[in-house]
């Protein structure tokens, strides 16, 4: 089975500040926003680093989970660790191992060009881990959570270009 880290989510207090930040220290542009997260009380921001992308997610409304994983964690910070399974068949097997071992499915979506599958932080260790499914089959090309192909023309790699892992600490 093969999954690879595609995306890292952080959340802050303010999105603008933080967006302007990571593009004036990394040479970042911004490549999609996707209106898509206003279901959940939030406004985004996505930019790619190399082939993967760094997302930063800001709550715009009262009693959204990043609101209040925000106020527990005591301010800006990750949020969401993000993989990629290159086929359809491996992200049912990591489902199916993640219920065994008794972690909920926190949100769950499928087409047939795309399936999310999101595990409860509360069951990861303090943030969300998410085991997604691209139907396109690039795994270093199309991506849905970033609008498909058109996040390309925003790529710059001059300052960075690839991140290989993430940490995120515990904020309990």
């Amino acid at each position: 089975m093969s999954i690879r880290l595609r995306q890292i989510a952080l959340v802050a207090n303010k999105l603008a500040p933080v967006i302007d930040d990571l593009k004036a220290v990394f040479g970042l542009e911004v490549c999609y926003i996707d209106p898509g997260v206003g279901v959940f009380g939030l406004e985004n921001s996505l930019l790619p680093v190399g082939n993967n992308f760094i997302e930063v997610v800001a709550p715009i409304k009262e009693g959204t989970a990043g609101g209040r994983y925000l106020k527990r964690r005591g301010g800006d910070g990750g949020y969401m660790v993000i993989c990629q399974c290159v086929t359809h068949a491996d992200q049912l097997e990591r489902r199916e191992h993640a219920k065994e071992m008794g972690i909920r499915i926190a949100l769950e979506r499928e087409n047939s060009e795309y399936h999310i599958l999101q595990l409860h932080p509360a069951d990861t260790g303090g943030s969300f881990f998410e085991i997604d499914w691209d139907g396109k089959g690039e795994p270093e090309g199309h991506w849905e959570p970033a609008g498909g192909d058109g996040w390309r023309k925003a790529k710059r790699t001059e300052v960075v270009s690839a991140y290989s892992a993430v940490r995120f600490h515990s904020c309990t």
